[in-house]
């Protein structure tokens, strides 16, 4: 015998629970909070600005180098994380430092590439050379915190103000090269990351990963630029987050420049887009994965040596999309 129930109706399960009441179900299924930075505006919706010398694609190396305190903090790993002191991940991060970094910038150098390099301060401490190496370059040094061995979001406000500052004063005395850029380390922020960028002289973040074209974000004391820092053309969550080994990384780096030189020279949907690399020597700087860089970045090179892309650094993105960009959004309570 089959049992047929009567069909429910959505009255059936009505309540009285002043938990229901018409306020309460509007602010639970209503528009989420929102970081109020910048509005959504999906890629198609853009202008038509272009890049020097009528370029539609930008390319730029993100160029980390990192320095960890030996026995506490963090850092990436190459084996299980042992009780500290860690010799085993510690000294093979160090690699990049005293080995990768060097062989880097001389594959830079016959590329006729300059990098973004991303810096912690306390580099100007334990390899200086390195640093003044990158200067010498013609390298654009960015803010990257004084080490890698803390999280920028574990600060405090006044902590926080006095980490920007530092960087900047750090980089402008040892160097004589003001940065205008930042890259948090481990790329966290607080709630006043972006104000305090600004108020402490900083012009665009490499923070948000949220777009292939520089945004403009609304902060407390005006404009800061939002430079895209790429997540997936990343060594580090793809070699060591995925397991990939330098060919698949650099397989990537090439499919990733053929689609987006693809989008933006097509020729009804064509932008000028960004195409960051970012890159760790510790990780990149390995022999049997230097070899693959190399071989992925040479045709980029060309590419640039032909006019067909731009080559540039994040700060020079940063000051042309400024330069051709009127609007100013309001400012935000910070």
């Amino acid at each position: 015998m089959t049992l047929t129930l009567p069909l429910s109706s959505p009255d059936d399960f009505a309540t009285t629970d002043v938990r229901d009441a018409p306020d309460v179900r509007e602010a639970r299924f209503g528009t989420l909070r929102s970081h109020d930075r910048f509005d959504y505006l999906p890629i198609t919706a853009r202008d038509t600005y272009r890049w020097p010398n009528g370029a539609r694609l930008a390319v730029y190396l993100g160029f980390n180098l990192e320095h960890f305190a030996f026995g506490e903090g963090l850092g990436a790993n190459l084996g299980p994380v042992s009780p500290q002191p860690d010799v085993l991940n510690y000294s093979w991060r160090e690699y990049g430092n005293r080995v990768g970094a060097w062989r880097c910038l001389d594959l830079f150098g016959d590329l006729a590439m300059r990098a973004g390099v991303v810096l912690n301060t306390s580099l100007l401490d334990h390899c200086p050379e390195l640093v003044h190496a990158c200067v010498a370059r013609g390298d654009e040094l960015i803010g990257h915190g004084h080490t890698n061995a803390h999280r920028q979001s574990d600060f405090e406000y006044a902590h926080e103000r006095e980490l920007l500052a530092h960087c900047r004063s750090r980089l402008t005395e040892a160097t004589g090269y003001t940065p205008s850029g930042w890259l948090s380390p481990w790329i966290s922020e607080t709630h006043h990351t972006p104000d305090l960028l600004v108020r402490t002289g900083y012009g665009y973040t490499l923070n948000w990963c949220h777009d292939d074209r520089p945004v403009r974000m609304r902060t407390a004391h005006g404009t800061l630029w939002s430079v895209p820092y790429p997540q997936e053309v990343n060594d580090i969550p793809m070699i060591i987050g995925r397991q990939m080994d330098g060919a698949a990384f650099a397989d990537m780096i090439a499919d990733n420049f053929d689609e987006m030189y693809a989008q933006a020279e097509h020729p009804t949907r064509g932008q000028s887009l960004v195409m960051g690399i970012a890159l760790h020597p510790y990780l990149v700087g390995q022999p049997y994965r230097l070899r693959h860089l190399r071989r992925v970045l040479t045709p980029i090179a060309q590419a640039a040596q032909r006019g067909e892309i731009w080559v540039a650094t994040p700060g020079d993105i940063a000051a042309h999309v400024a330069s051709v960009s009127v609007a100013e959004p309001a400012a935000v309570r910070g």
